[in-house]
């Protein structure tokens, strides 16, 4: 899904008095001799990141104060509680644009009123690679409506947004009423392969234990969904066609202007124009990762039937953080059923759209991410588990040989063999720019390194592959190919020589398994932070990669088991470890986690194993 910026600039228009300017055509700022800038000029400026975060908290804490009683579900869960990370990112590309205004230096010198350009839309939409995801943002006259300009033909909704599809899941699954559930001992929810992948064989451990459960599969991306679990312990339940694919106004965020505002260094925002946009996220039906208010309700009615039916001890999610996860906690936090989070993906300070997570016991990867969960811990008697990550418990067991295989195909041209040294890009679903940016990078860097190196480029699982067309209409060396989105990096890294990328969760896989990691990044970029810990090779320059490729051709050392267990603590018996605290907390026992001694082959227990931490 893309946008194309409008070709705007934004010149002083005043020929005295007060300062003034405006948002006018690009073709138009050639002609003018005051003080002028294009808007991707504008938007390319430098802006620092702490000071950013530190707004985007002062911003939601306005919002809080001023509106966040104005929209609850029939369970009284607050709009800005549910829908607080698509609400944040949109406010943060605000608060981002405000900034830029403030770092251009005729601005700064000259502060004035801001005119917006006329029928150019509010709300709409970045580029991006993700397949599903929408990437919202508030135009530059959306902007200037937020200082207070008038915007008297001007849509809410630019013509991209107003004319997207909404989101339907047609199931093969049937999707009984909830009051047909059978009791169980646990509910999951999925929304995403990922999670699944996670919490698949936690579930799989518990039904070997005796213990059923239903796994909600609430995915509106067709390559999310889950498939039909084989052990007849679990059971795989959907909701309602059509679900998260309505739409319509949310009557309670219908405001009108009041003189209540939030400041944004010089810049004065009105509070209730800001809801009046955000409003737009509500009314707009964007799935399961971005539902609408009324998908929202009546998701809230369809999950409370489940866990009334099926009255589980305990919720199991690998999000508890975006809208569904979110919600699904807050119903389960009132009807007293015990809330579980596991890690599904890599964490980072920076990574977390909204650094909160709301469930009881909070399972992490390694010992790193327990101090992140401790801070972010919201609930009141969470207690933090360092136990792994069960989607790497398979890892022990990978044919290295057959990943070898697959990524030699994909890089044979005709009768002519493949290159002799392959490198993996796990990508993540970032803008075209920014994918241009890594791919140019590591093709230079390969280039550069010499050795007969080639690429296989592995997608994002929410990611579209039309994205890297032009990559493979690159001339010469390096070779160039994409992995089967189905078979993603995970199901290739083993067999190559290196893994690159920024901060997928692959690269802690390939550490694990010994794969060479290159971090991609400038140096204000956030990566994974595995060359803190000696398990990566932080490149910046193409001429880093080559630097780290030629670094290959010698031998090295293991890698260091307590840096290991720093990212993710791996002995092949992590979903046993969730299994078994949740059987606990289901009986009423001491939770913290004890060492299972059937060691999985080639790992070791010899390191004692995650106990629970109170996180206050």
């Amino acid at each position: 899904m893309t946008s194309h910026p409008s070709p705007l600039g934004l010149a002083r228009t005043d020929l005295a008095g007060p300062p003034q300017w405006a948002l006018v055509g690009e073709s138009t700022l050639g002609t003018l001799t005051s003080d002028r800038i294009t808007t991707r000029e504008l938007e390319a400026l430098s802006l620092h990141p702490q000071e950013l975060e530190a707004l985007v908290d002062h911003v939601m804490g306005a919002l809080q104060v001023y509106g966040g009683h104005l929209a609850t579900t029939p369970s009284r869960a607050e709009w800005l509680y549910v829908q607080h990370v698509p609400v944040r990112r949109l406010v943060t590309h605000v608060v981002r644009k405000l900034m830029a205004l403030s770092a251009w230096e005729p601005f700064t010198k000259a502060p004035g009123a801001l005119k917006l350009a006329p029928h150019e839309g509010l709300v709409g939409l970045r580029k991006s690679s993700s397949r599903e995801y929408r990437a919202y943002t508030v135009t530059w006259s959306g902007v200037a409506y937020l200082l207070g300009a008038a915007a008297l033909y001007n849509p809410f909704r630019t013509a991209q947004l107003r004319n997207l599809q909404s989101a339907r899941v047609d199931s093969t699954v049937p999707s009984p009423s909830p009051s047909r559930l059978p009791c169980t001992d646990a509910v999951a929810l999925s929304w995403s392969s990922r999670h699944a992948a996670t919490l698949l064989p936690v579930l799989e451990d518990l039904a070997r234990g005796g213990r059923t459960s239903l796994l909600v599969d609430l995915a509106t991306d067709p390559a999310e969904r889950c498939d039909t679990p084989a052990d007849e312990g679990i059971r795989l339940v959907t909701p309602p066609p059509g679900l998260f694919g309505l739409s319509g106004a949310v009557e309670r965020l219908q405001l009108r202007d009041d003189e209540q505002v939030v400041p944004v260094k010089e810049h004065t925002v009105r509070l209730s124009r800001l809801v009046r946009l955000l409003a737009v996220l509500l009314e707009t039906s964007g799935g399961c990762t971005q539902p609408s208010w009324r998908s929202t309700v009546r998701l809230e009615t369809w999950l409370s039937g489940v866990l009334a039916a099926s009255r589980p001890h305990t919720l199991l999610v690998s999000n508890d953080t975006s809208p569904v996860g979110a919600l699904a906690v807050h119903l389960a936090d009132r009807r007293g059923v015990h809330t579980v989070h596991v890690q599904h993906g890599a964490w980072t300070a920076e990574s977390m759209a909204w650094p909160a997570l709301h469930s009881r016991d909070i399972v992490v990867m390694g010992k790193r991410d327990a101090a992140l969960a401790q801070a972010w811990a919201r609930h009141p008697d969470a207690e933090v588990h360092v136990l792994g990550q069960p989607r790497f418990d398979a890892l022990a067991r990978l044919d290295r040989e057959a990943q070898r295989r697959y990524l030699e195909d994909l890089l044979s041209v005709g009768r002519r063999r493949g290159p002799a040294r392959i490198a993996v890009w796990a990508c993540q679903p970032f803008g075209p720019d920014r994918l241009k940016a890594q791919a140019d990078l590591l093709l230079d860097g390969l280039w550069k390194a010499g050795g007969d190196w080639g690429l296989v480029i592995a997608p994002h699982p929410a990611q579209s592959v039309d994205i890297f067309t032009s990559l493979l209409e690159r001339d010469g060396r390096p070779l160039v190919a994409v992995a089967d989105p189905r078979v993603g990096a995970r199901g290739c890294l083993a067999g190559a020589d290196a893994l690159a990328s920024a901060y997928s969760t692959c690269g802690i896989e390939a550490a694990l398994v010994g794969v060479s990691v290159l971090e991609l990044g400038s140096p204000g970029d956030h990566t994974l932070g595995l060359s803190d810990h000696g398990l990566a090779r932080r490149c910046s320059t193409a001429d880093d990669v080559a630097a780290a490729l030629v670094a290959l051709r010698g031998t090295r050392p293991p890698a260091d088991r307590d840096a290991l267990d720093a990212v993710c603590r791996w002995r092949g018996d992590s979903a046993a470890q969730v299994a078994r605290l949740i059987t606990r907390r289901a009986d009423g026992h001491v939770t913290h986690s004890h060492p299972i001694h059937d060691d999985p082959r080639g790992t070791d227990s010899g390191l004692s194993q995650g106990e629970g931490v109170p996180a206050r």
